[in-house]
Formats: C-alpha cells, structure tokens, sequence
C-alpha cells in the first residue's frame, strides 16, 4: 500500500535538482513550480526576474513507506551548497534562494534538526529557510522534465553553473 505525502524544496534551479529526486526509490513524482510569494499564478519568467517573491521549487509526491521525509532532505542537502545565502552556483536572486516547505510539525522539526547538526558538524551558517507550505504554482509544461526534453542544454547548464564538475 502507498501512503502518498508531499514534499516541497527550493533548490536553486528547478530544473538542476529535479532527476536526483525522480531517480529516487519511493518517489512517484517530481513537479517543478513556485512557492513562497504573493502573486498567483507567477509565471517563470516573474519569478526569475525577482518580482513575485516566489523560489524556484520542487514538488515531490513520495511514497512514505518507503522514503522519509528526512531521508529526502538528506538527499536535498547533498544536492545544494546550503552556504550560500545569495541563490545557487551561478544563478543568484531570492528565486534561486534554500528552503524548504513544511506541511506539519513534524517535517519542521526534522528540517530544523537537520540544519542544526550541518551549522554544528560545519562550524557555518546554513542558508535554508524553513517556512510554512502555503501555496504551489506549477511551473509552465517546458519546465516540467526539463533534463529528459532537452538533455544536451541541461548538461550544459550544469556544467556551467558550477553544479557538476568535468
């Protein structure tokens, strides 16, 4: 039996975090939208010009049987530079910040716990702004997949950006 639960990440770039997760046992599927702002239905090219508030985020629906919600922001950190306070490799901004989008108090919890060992273990200040999950915008449908549709320009975006060393 699958017991769905949903979770939400800002991660830099949607597009560069999202096979991680779609490659993940337990996780049925990854959505790439917006959270965090104001204006409804911001669109991508708002959001990447810093106008709506939101960040670049990933909605990931996960089967909790057999992947935590901690287990998924492990796999969250090692994907991201979380001391980095101005956005993510080359792509800078508040849309391109750290966070994460908790539903309930448990998620809160493991996500300030989590934070708290890296900023002890590391001796740094991590980035990651925990907030509460209020609304998702699904980002427009060439977004969606973005590494399967176009997998040539999405190397290249990694390379560039500093995400994946050659």
């Amino acid at each position: 039996m699958i017991l769905l639960k949903t979770a939400y990440f800002a991660g830099g770039c949607f597009w560069c975090i999202t096979p991680t997760f779609k490659e993940t046992e337990g996780v049925i599927d990854v959505t790439s939208g917006y959270c965090g702002g104001t204006e409804k239905n911001p669109t991508y090219s708002e959001v990447k010009s810093q106008q709506t508030g939101h960040r670049e985020t990933i909605k990931i629906e996960y089967d909790s049987e057999k992947i935590s919600f901690a287990e998924l922001f492990e796999i969250f950190l090692d994907g991201v530079d979380p001391f980095d306070e101005g956005g993510q490799f080359i792509d800078r901004g508040h849309s391109y910040t750290l966070a994460v989008y908790y539903s309930d108090a448990e998620e809160k919890s493991a996500a300030e716990e989590m934070i708290a060992e890296l900023e002890k273990s590391s001796g740094r200040k991590v980035f990651i702004a925990i907030e509460p999950f209020a609304d998702f915008y699904t980002a427009e449908e060439e977004h969606q997949n973005y590494y399967i549709k176009h997998p040539e320009e999405f190397e290249k975006e990694l390379v560039e950006s500093g995400r994946k060393k050659v």
